[in-house]
Order: structure tokens, then C-alpha cells, then sequence
């Protein structure tokens, strides 16, 4: 029941970082969205930068479970593609789609983020993994872009009301796939 609790707070607090940014969001406001009072709240948050802490947290260990898994794998066209495909299915999710806006939205403040700036690390660890000695640069770049090409799919794309989620979910992966062995 704790859990619950806890995420619906992530959820609803996320909801307003979103509409009306992090700055301009209380824990006074969070709290009467979720029809509790500050004291529940305070429960199990004590600010709001110990829930973006949480949900930063939760994307972070994801990511670093990914880089683990591809740093024991060797490295072939079959690991890439993979990493690309799971990738793509954490991007996928509600909740990462939400904190990928609120990232979008609330850049100012959270470009120093201690966790943010660990994130951002492991990105470019994911990317690294993706070459081999001897790449040549544009060998590269396009792995690299094989990743970030998941995000313009399930990001950059949202406002694409001419094809659904699937269809846009579908030629992201065909793209970052072609990039990542061209």
C-alpha cells in the first residue's frame, strides 16, 4: 500500500511538473490534487526535489541495468540491435514518456541535477558500448544516433496526430536500426 501511495504521488506530482513547471508547482498543490494533506504527503516526501530524485532514480537504474547488460554482451550487429529494441520498449512506457516531457520542460532547473548529470553519463556509456576500437567516426555517430533516433520516435514525434503511437514506435526502430549497421 506504501508503494502505491508513493507512486501516485510521482504520478500526480509529475502531472503538474509538467503543466505548470517544477518551479511554479508546490507540495501544497500536489497534495490537494491527491486529496491528502501536506503531512501525508511529507510522509514520504519531504520536498519536491526528493520527488524528482525518485523518479530521476527509478530511469537511472533502468538505464544503468541496460549499460551492465550490454557491457557483458559481446559485441555484434545482434547485441546493437537489441540494446536499440529494449531501449525503445523503456522509452515506451507512460511513465517514461512523462518524465522525458518534464525533462523537455523544466531543463533550467534540472540541468545541474546531480542524478540528471549521472544520467546524461550513462547515455554516453550506452553510446560508447555501441563502438568498437577503430570506428571509424561516422560509424559513430550513426550508432549514437540509432539511439537518440528512439527518442525523436517516441518524443519529438508526439504531436504526429496522422499516425498512432504503434506506427511512430515502428519506423523509429526501422531507422535507428538501418543507422545502427549502415
Amino acid at each position: 500500500m506504501r508503494e502505491d501511495t508513493r507512486t501516485k504521488i510521482q504520478d500526480v506530482a509529475l502531472e503538474l511538473f509538467i503543466e505548470q513547471g517544477y518551479e511554479a508547482t508546490s507540495l501544497r498543490e500536489i497534495a490537494e490534487r491527491l486529496g491528502v494533506t501536506k503531512a501525508a504527503l511529507y510522509y514520504h516526501f519531504k520536498t519536491k526535489d526528493d520527488i524528482v530524485l525518485s523518479l530521476a532514480e527509478r530511469r537511472l537504474s533502468e538505464n544503468e541495468a541496460l549499460l551492465t547488460w550490454l557491457k557483458e554482451q559481446p559485441k555484434t550487429p545482434e547485441t546493437r540491435a537489441e540494446l536499440i529494441r529494449r531501449y525503445g520498449e523503456l522509452l515506451l512506457r507512460g511513465d517514461q514518456k512523462d518524465f522525458m516531457r518534464f525533462m523537455e520542460r523544466n531543463q533550467t532547473s534540472m540541468r545541474h541535477h546531480p542524478t540528471v548529470l549521472r544520467m546524461r553519463e550513462v547515455m554516453f556509456a550506452l553510446v560508447d558500448e555501441l563502438a568498437e576500437p577503430g570506428d571509424p567516426l561516422t560509424t559513430r555517430i550513426r550508432r549514437s544516433m540509432a539511439l537518440f533516433t528512439m527518442h525523436a520516435g517516441v518524443w519529438l514525434s508526439q504531436n504526429d496526430t496522422e499516425h498512432t503511437e504503434d506506427e511512430r514506435r515502428e519506423a523509429a526502430m526501422e531507422v535507428a536500426l538501418d543507422l545502427l549497421e549502415r
